[in-house]
């Protein structure tokens, strides 16, 4: 691995849930290790409350995020653009260093699973993707 830090841009629609839930996981698990940023394919005008809320039960926080398009700069030079669940769409650009991957995140409210119950599903779903991310990013070697 280089001396540098592996970076990450997680995206959603509206930057206001999956995407800062995302960003803030990694942010707590990474320590510092992974350069860590969200973004919107159509940025909503705030945080969803009820996200920032379950995120916080985990000890990460995202209360303080502001939904946010994605940064062309930053979609060319990151070594992973993830896109969570199907509503989003990031096309490569000229001059891309990294890969894009959709993560297809749990969805309870198909199975009747509302509310905070269904936000804690879909938080545990991201969770357990950014770990996985961030032991291939940081080769098994976080912070």
């Amino acid at each position: 691995m280089s001396d540098t830090k592996p970076s990450v841009l997680f995206v959603c629609a509206k930057n206001g849930g999956k995407s800062q839930m995302a960003a803030a996981l990694m942010e707590h698990r990474a320590h510092g290790a992974v350069e860590v940023h969200s973004g919107g394919t159509t940025p909503g005008n705030k945080i969803n409350a009820l996200s920032a809320e379950v995120v916080a039960e985990v000890g990460a926080d995202m209360s303080s995020g502001t939904p946010k398009p994605i940064d062309p700069d930053l979609l060319r030079r990151v070594d992973r653009v993830v896109v969570l669940g199907d509503e989003a769409e990031v096309e490569p650009v000229d001059g891309m260093a990294g890969t894009i991957e959709t993560w297809y995140t749990d969805e309870p409210s198909t199975r009747g699973i509302e509310g905070a119950e269904r936000m804690r599903l879909v938080r545990d779903d991201i969770d357990a993707r950014v770990q996985a991310l961030l032991t291939e990013l940081t080769d098994g070697n976080p912070a």
